[in-house]
């Protein structure tokens, strides 16, 4: 998203008119999507870098007749 798209000119604007305690309400909020998506980009790379460790495990013969369930 572009900083000037309309949609964030909007929600500044929606921000300016609010009371000052609710713009603390707004940067807590704003902050747990942040962290919220730094985890979530977190786990992925986890479990992305853990592909090569478990192919084993993931492709045998014994698991084989799982796979075509």
């Amino acid at each position: 998203m572009q900083i000037d798209s309309p949609q964030v000119a909007n929600l500044l604007e929606k921000i300016r008119i609010l009371p000052p305690e609710k713009l603390v309400e707004v940067e807590d909020f704003v902050d747990f999507l942040r962290h919220r998506e730094e985890d979530r980009q977190m786990i992925r790379s986890a479990a992305k870098l853990s592909e090569a460790a478990f192919q084993q495990v993931w492709d045998n013969p014994d698991d084989a007749e799982y796979d075509q369930l």
